[in-house]
């Protein structure tokens, strides 16, 4: 029997995420049509021995609550969400919640960041750990990164029988490129490593004494487990060339919608719009307007035939798109309204957000540099060095008001504003 581990984190994570994370909690941010860590679920539950998945995090348990209702009923797989009670790291809140983890005595347990987007290869990652044998503590799942950009994440050296044997959290300077994708396969017995690291804490009389605000039972799993783990023969890393993102801002949410869409043709054809041009005789009901796949546009969504979609959109439900509306690279949320001959482009509309006649909506793409193999999304601030805000897609958050005819270039607008005049690489607070 086997388990996983959803980590999510909590609302003070996410920040580079507003305004969209401002009315959603980022792990249940629709892209494809879906929750982003209801992609985890269904990743998890293709494995036949997997009986439960457990989310942890600190969001409040009523924002999660409907959520997790909605997954029990949707997957024969016990689901449930276990609020800490402050932040407490990567692998606090496992220590944490160990007794309804090791609950029922699973062999072995996943652990998946909420925060990545993945073609995840869970059954090959656990096949792999399980040839490993019983010495094999933690098994990860790594790929490659560009040598520029390794820095930014966890790096792995490996041995031979892709033993780690040197692994750094952000390493200053370049140390490997095969970087950790936050998606791992645990032994029971990891339980013994966390609860030392949190006992030597405890003794610790200046942990009890320094002022970091920060529980004594935050630990963090890269550097304070998988640091020491490494060369000593209990750590495997499996290098996939599978698809793998991390999702820190919107435009990242952007490049997860279209391959998450593109994965759908394999494992989900029937939420995608069926391809073709929309003839006024066009008897064919399953051609809801023009469609350049992929596509994925909710059942309650209204979408007027002489509108055309893609590639890579996805529209929400209840929302209206009126005649000859033209839509690319872009997710439009929950009730939004974007009226006749409207462009957008590489955009995010927020929900119940509102866009007029003949507007132009249009962001910069922000997509991993094609003429390097292994480039990831590159996540920049929002501002460059001279204070100027950096190309980026455009945003409108919650219930914002676009009038007719305005144009909104690489703009960021934050919720219930209503717009008087068009904006140009200008975050409208």
């Amino acid at each position: 029997m086997l388990k996983a581990i959803i980590l999510i984190g909590g609302p003070e994570k996410g920040t580079r995420f507003r305004p969209l994370s401002l009315d959603t909690p980022k792990p249940l941010f629709p892209i494809a049509g879906k929750p982003v860590i209801q992609h985890h679920i269904e990743a998890c539950v293709r494995i036949k021995e997997l009986k439960e998945i457990l989310i942890l995090g600190f969001y409040p348990a009523s924002q999660m609550q409907q959520f997790v209702s909605n997954m029990q009923n949707l997957y024969d797989v016990n689901i449930r969400y276990l609020q800490e009670f402050t932040s407490l790291g990567t692998a606090g809140g496992m220590y944490h919640f160990r007794d309804q983890i090791r609950s029922g005595n699973p062999s072995a347990f996943f652990v998946l960041n909420g925060d990545v987007c993945a073609d995840f290869p869970l059954q090959q990652l656990y096949d792999f750990h399980v040839s490993k044998g019983e010495k094999a503590l933690v098994s990860i799942m790594g790929t490659e990164a560009t040598r520029q950009q390794a820095v930014h994440y966890g790096c792995l050296v490996l041995g031979k029988d892709e033993e780690v044997t040197h692994y750094v959290e952000k390493p200053r300077t370049y140390v490997s490129t095969l970087i950790n994708c936050g998606v791992y396969v645990c032994s029971m017995e990891l339980f013994a490593r966390m609860g030392n690291v949190f006992h030597s804490k405890q003794m610790d009389y200046n942990t009890l004494n320094n002022g970091n605000g920060k529980d004594l039972g935050h630990i963090q799993l890269e550097q304070e487990i998988l640091t020491p783990l490494a060369g000593t023969g209990l750590m495997y890393a499996l290098p996939v060339s599978n698809w793998w993102s991390q999702i820190k801002t919107a435009g990242s949410a952007i490049y997860a919608n279209r391959h998450y869409l593109a994965l759908y043709k394999n494992t989900h054809p029937e939420r995608l719009a069926n391809a073709g041009l929309k003839a006024a005789e066009d008897s064919n009901g399953s051609l809801v307007c023009n469609i350049i796949p992929d596509v994925h546009i909710h059942p309650t969504a209204s979408v007027h035939p002489t509108a055309t979609l893609g590639p890579n959109v996805s529209v929400g439900p209840g929302v209206v798109i009126a005649a000859g509306v033209r839509i690319r690279e872009s997710i439009i949320l929950e009730n939004a309204v974007i009226k006749d001959h409207t462009l957008v482009l590489h955009s995010i509309v927020g929900r119940s957000s509102q866009i007029g006649m003949w507007a132009r909506v249009e962001g910069t793409p922000s997509d991993p540099d094609p003429n390097k193999p292994f480039a990831k999304m590159e996540n920049p601030p929002l501002f460059n060095n001279d204070g100027r805000l950096n190309p980026s897609i455009t945003i409108l958050g919650y219930s914002v008001s676009v009038p007719s005819e305005m144009v909104l270039l690489n703009s960021i607008v934050l919720p219930h504003k209503e717009l008087s005049r068009s904006f140009k690489n200008e975050i409208i607070l």
